[in-house]
């Protein structure tokens, strides 16, 4: 999987730390970040038939954040924001 960038994109996290993918973003004025990620025909035919996504995240030590995975756009009422 690879984060692309999409209409939204307004930030940039990790754009300079070479150990890690710059990773595009549409960051709300609320707080919530939406990044936006593709899979390539491998990944998908393991989506397909095994029906299952890893989610790995880096707390650091620190309390683990609230995440959402969907396969739409969660926030699609933000495309209409300024």
């Amino acid at each position: 999987m690879i984060p692309v960038e999409f209409s939204r994109c307004n930030a940039t996290y990790a754009k300079n730390q070479p150990e890690y993918l710059p990773l595009p973003a549409y960051r709300a004025p609320d707080g919530t970040v939406t990044t936006c990620w593709r899979l390539d025909w491998h990944e998908r035919l393991h989506v397909l038939f095994g029906g299952r996504i890893w989610l790995k995240m880096l707390t650091f030590n620190k309390p683990l954040q609230p995440v959402l995975l969907s396969t739409t756009d969660p926030d699609p009422i933000a495309m209409a924001r300024p």
